[in-house]
């Protein structure tokens, strides 16, 4: 199955917000400090969905559909692969890998060489695919998460005019 990628709308937060919560849930629990858990509230992953589905922020937002539902999202700011998270019901599917694809387009396209994200250790199904991918982990890493947080993790970087 190939999913059609397009831009997000308003109408895809509430889609978008239930994935991102469920994902993020999936990769960080257990992997991140407890007091991040703690402040990522349901709330918190419908308001930043609105804004981003809303383009605020200047972040780009690209949804994956498949048979007219969302499957899957990823969110770019600047030079930032933000956000990946695929519906639970369609991981493995091939979703993630069109989704990183534009991601990486998008940034390109922004005239930005070089791609970065950030991804916990611990979370090794994501890491494992990123390295798939031909991103490269460059290390540990202290992320400033939204809310002020410092979390831990390895910092993955692609060269975007050789794909390496």
């Amino acid at each position: 199955m190939t999913p059609r990628i397009r831009q997000a709308t308003p109408a895809d937060a509430e889609s978008i917000a239930t994935i991102w919560r469920t994902g993020w849930t999936d990769a960080h629990l257990g992997n991140v400090p407890d007091d991040l858990v703690a402040a990522r509230t349901p709330e918190t992953f419908t308001t930043r969905a609105a804004d981003r589905a809303a383009g605020k922020d200047s972040a780009t937002t690209l949804v994956a559909e498949v048979d007219g539902a969302i499957a899957g999202f990823v969110m770019v700011l600047d030079d930032e692969v933000e956000q990946v998270y695929v519906d639970a019901r369609h991981r493995g599917r091939g979703i993630a890998a069109p989704l990183l694809s534009a991601a990486e387009a998008a940034i390109r396209d922004h005239g930005h060489p070089t791609a970065w994200l950030a991804v916990v250790p611990g979370n090794r199904p994501a890491r494992h695919f990123y390295e798939r991918q031909g991103w490269q982990d460059t290390g540990p890493y202290d992320h400033h998460a939204p809310g002020g947080f410092i979390v831990p993790v390895h910092k993955y970087v692609k060269d975007l005019t050789t794909g390496h």
